[in-house]
């Protein structure tokens, strides 16, 4: 009985054993499939980092192809324009006064010797228009081939209706003396203290100085409108032509951006239906105050309340980001960290630079977190898509955000 029990337990130990190797060689296969997966897990890991530093690289390329395009872009306008300069002195601003009581011709000669009204070329017809154009005095439905607003410069300034004298007119003998605007998208103050010596060595006005020789340098007249810029999206201007007045007349139709910082598209989204000015415009005149977002890393309402010293000032908040805000290390909004992204720029920063400018020109691709805990090349690979959509990390998060 002995010798059939022992068979037994050596065959059960046997089976035992039989399964213990077949399950240490399935482990093993087992561990090996890990291990081969690891490798893949490993190399794929490795081939996403390489393909990710190379598109980065790619994208630093396309930022400096960019720049140079802005840079050649504002040599081109250059080469087209002729700068008149004329010395507008205490004897030639006296002209202007005298030739302004003098009637239509009379005040259509201080439009001729101002040179801003954009002509055909032909002396004789422009002048008798200007004539025409001074014979309606404050008629707010007329639109002269010159960068003014004349229904905005009158209702802005009314007592330019008792003057008895065109909007034009009264700019060039009075108006820019005194500080005035010619238009919502012409900041006088703002581009006098850009030019101070310019226009101290001249005498002309704002609106003049920008006509005869600023646009054709590539000075901006307002600070929400970047004129190289502008003129990298390659804009058909007339002969003549400068950037303000191709925008108001056919560029915000087009779609073109007026500023790094001013997404028409996405501005519109937000606008009424049927918009019937310049984008920019209807935000200067009403769209900041009723909370609209000129861009997706832009956020005004929120940019009034994290700051309650701006907003107490009453100023528009995107104007004040661009003119030194920025530079403060103060944020545009909840998705842009300011402080942050200078510290981390350090000294590429070129100094007195809109760091949010910096980052959508350029230096998304060069810092590895432009906001704390967001790192660049993690989001990169993860929505590649962002690339073809023309966007950086920050604003492809931005879009998708809730608002």
């Amino acid at each position: 009985m002995a010798e059939p029990a022992a068979a037994n337990e050596d065959a059960a130990y046997a089976a035992v054993m039989a399964k213990v190797e077949t399950v240490a060689g399935r482990l093993a296969e087992l561990k090996a499939a890990r291990a081969t997966a690891h490798q893949a897990q490993v190399r794929e890991a490795l081939t996403r980092s390489e393909l990710t530093l190379a598109l980065s690289e790619a994208l630093v390329g396309r930022a400096e192809l960019e720049r140079r395009l802005r840079r050649q872009a504002a040599l081109r306008l250059a080469e087209r324009s002729r700068p008149t300069r004329r010395r507008h002195n205490r004897l030639s601003k006296t002209l202007d006064r005298l030739l302004a009581r003098l009637g239509a011709f009379g005040q259509a000669a201080v439009i001729a010797r101002s040179g801003v009204w954009r002509g055909t070329g032909r002396a004789a017809f422009d002048f008798r228009h200007m004539a025409a154009y001074a014979r309606r005095r404050g008629d707010a439905t007329v639109v002269p081939p010159a960068a003014i607003d004349q229904a905005w410069y009158l209702s802005t300034y009314a007592d330019v209706r008792a003057s008895r004298m065109a909007p034009l007119v009264h700019y060039l003998v009075a108006g820019a003396a005194e500080g005035r605007a010619p238009h919502p998208l012409f900041d006088s103050a703002w581009y006098a203290r850009q030019n101070a010596a310019a226009l101290a060595a001249t005498g002309v006005s704002p609106l003049e100085h920008f006509v005869r020789e600023g646009a054709g340098q590539g000075r901006s007249p307002h600070p929400l409108f970047d004129v190289v810029h502008y003129l990298a999206q390659a804009p058909e201007l007339a002969p003549g032509e400068d950037p303000v007045s191709h925008y108001l007349r056919a560029g915000w139709v087009e779609g073109l951006s007026p500023h790094p910082l001013f997404d028409p598209a996405w501005y519109r989204r937000q606008a009424p239906r049927n918009l019937a000015v310049p984008p920019l415009v209807h935000y200067l005149a009403e769209g900041w105050r009723d909370g609209l977002s000129p861009h997706p890393l832009v956020d005004p309402a929120w940019y009034l309340e994290q700051y309650p010293d701006i907003a107490a000032t009453g100023v528009e908040p995107l104007t004040h980001f661009v003119t030194g805000g920025g530079a403060e290390g103060r944020s545009p909004g909840p998705w842009f960290d300011s402080a942050h992204y200078i510290a981390v720029r350090g000294e590429a920063l070129t100094p007195g630079a809109n760091p949010l400018v910096d980052y959508l020109q350029g230096g998304a691709w060069v810092v590895g977190e432009p906001r704390p805990g967001f790192p660049t090349a993690a989001y990169l690979a993860a929505t590649p898509e962002l690339i073809r959509a023309g966007l950086t990390p920050l604003e492809h998060w931005a879009r998708r955000a809730p608002r």
